[in-house]
């Protein structure tokens, strides 16, 4: 008798929609800032402007190490995690566009409506730990499957943030002195302004949103778990 060969699974887990979403972002984030002459000189040695670039370059590669799971259970658990953190994409959106109304002085304290929005984003992310965890996987494989929902979501935010920076009237103009102008002790274009506040809310969502979806996915999980006769 010949052996059986089982066909490949092909379930699909947002990998290279995530990796592609990654690299337009990077794309569009370096058309900005490379006709700034003074990028770099914003405070902490340019990290301001690099930080979101580096930090969408590691996407690039959470998207190649995490979407290479093999098995059909992991697959499917991956590719309802991405369809959870569209959803909490969408919420984030929501957060970007209220923020963007209330205009430059507004977008460092977000008002109680941005809370909620956020609030919900991360109340999403979380259920993906649970899910997975009834779904039979361990917590440490929940907190992943939250992480990369959390990558889905943060792109989509991101994507947001960049559109209005793209599109937005007026250019990031260069100035004597950017650090006193980022400290708010000169006076800036709002244009500038407000694309260096982009650039602080496009590192948060990046960096923060993995870190609270691998924390509320975790705790979350725990609660997946069936209980010990």
């Amino acid at each position: 008798m010949k052996a059986q060969v089982m066909a490949p699974d092909r379930t699909p887990t947002f990998r290279f929609a995530i990796i592609l979403l990654a690299l337009v972002n990077l794309v569009v984030l370096g058309t900005r800032l490379w006709p700034w002459q003074n990028a770099m000189n914003l405070p902490g040695n340019g990290t301001t402007a690099v930080d979101p670039a580096i930090s969408l370059a590691a996407y690039v590669g959470l998207g190649f190490w995490i979407g290479g799971v093999r098995t059909s259970s992991a697959k499917k658990s991956l590719l309802s995690a991405a369809l959870l953190g569209v959803v909490a994409g969408l919420f984030l959106v929501g957060q970007v566009v209220l923020a963007a109304r209330g205009g430059i002085s507004d977008t460092a304290e977000p008002d109680h409506a941005q809370w909620a929005l956020l609030a919900a984003g991360a109340l999403v992310l979380a259920l993906v730990g649970l899910r997975t965890a009834r779904a039979g996987h361990a917590i440490g494989f929940c907190m992943v499957c939250s992480i990369w929902a959390a990558l889905v979501a943060s792109l989509m935010a991101t994507t947001a943030i960049l559109a209005e920076v793209y599109f937005a009237n007026g250019q990031a103009a260069d100035t004597a002195d950017p650090w006193k102008q980022y400290e708010g002790l000169a006076i800036g274009t709002p244009a500038m302004q407000a694309f260096v506040q982009s650039l602080d809310t496009i590192t948060a969502f990046l960096l923060i949103g993995p870190i609270i979806a691998c924390i509320a996915g975790g705790i979350f999980a725990n609660f997946g778990k069936p209980s010990k006769a």
